[in-house]
């Protein structure tokens, strides 16, 4: 319910930045640089005078962004193939999980800088490295359930009815696995915040003028210690982010888990 209340939390500032924020993130004014919170500025301002508050509310929208693309193509890829892979079996399976175990050697950092260095830096460079990154993950999650699946009584029913390979998966298999892609979703949610906010760290995630969590991090290190609130705000941000989409994993994981469900 904790990390619930947290996603509910990130979801509602997002929405809200949507159609309202204290002040446009991107408005220099250099002469109220570095300002303690107040009633003008709810979190102060930052070293170029742009209100911290403001940034870290339209931030959440590239969170959002990032995750849910991010994850949907990883989702959608991996489960394709981990589906094919249990599916026919034999050399197919095998070409997938080999072509999955090579797709692991190439991380969303890896991934993002041969991708800029060919098509520059930006948001979309970062959704298709963590897609990528993510493909392998759901491929191997979806053929492992599944295979556990293909096992059970009901899809043995189904062959002998005379129902083909695709139809078991759709009518059978996908539908009884998909608590353990819903949890694994919510993760990997959490993983593609941390990964983008790295990107936009090193410069190679989203760009200027668009607001960013981790960016606001790379551009709090020259006044550590003159304005440590500066790295404070998007670091307490992320955590509470990445905490409350894996608190909301584990108590699905509990939640849809028969077995689990059975000894409550």
């Amino acid at each position: 319910m904790f990390g619930g209340v947290l996603v509910l939390l990130l979801l509602v500032t997002a929405a809200l930045s949507v159609v309202w924020s204290p002040y446009p993130p991107g408005d220099i004014d250099v002469p109220h640089k570095l300002q303690l919170p107040s009633a003008a500025h709810w979190l102060g301002t930052d070293s170029l005078g742009r209100d911290i508050a403001s940034q870290l509310l339209v931030g959440a929208q590239n969170s959002i962004v990032v995750g849910v693309i991010a994850v949907g193509i990883g989702l959608i890829a991996g489960v394709l193939l981990g589906a094919l892979a249990s599916a026919r079996r034999g050399w197919v399976e095998e070409a997938v999980m080999r072509a999955a175990d090579f797709t692991f050697a190439f991380p969303a950092l890896l991934s993002a800088i041969m991708l800029t260095a060919i098509y520059g830096p930006g948001l979309f460079t970062s959704i298709v490295a963590i897609g990528i990154f993510n493909i392998p993950v759901f491929a191997r999650i979806t053929r492992g359930a599944a295979n556990a699946a293909w096992s059970r009584e009901y899809v043995l029913a189904a062959r002998a009815a005379g129902k083909g390979a695709w139809r078991i998966t759709l009518d059978h298999v996908l539908p009884n696995i998909a608590s353990v892609l819903i949890v694994q979703a919510t993760v990997s949610f959490a993983t593609a915040i941390l990964a983008e906010a790295a990107l936009s760290y090193l410069g190679l995630g989203t760009q200027p003028p668009q607001p960013s969590w981790g960016r606001m991090l790379n551009e709090a290190q020259a006044q550590l210690f003159q304005a440590p609130q500066l790295a404070i705000y998007p670091g307490v941000a992320i955590a509470l982010a990445v905490l409350g989409l894996n608190l909301m994993g584990d108590g699905l994981r509990d939640l849809l888990d028969p077995k689990l469900a059975r000894k409550r």
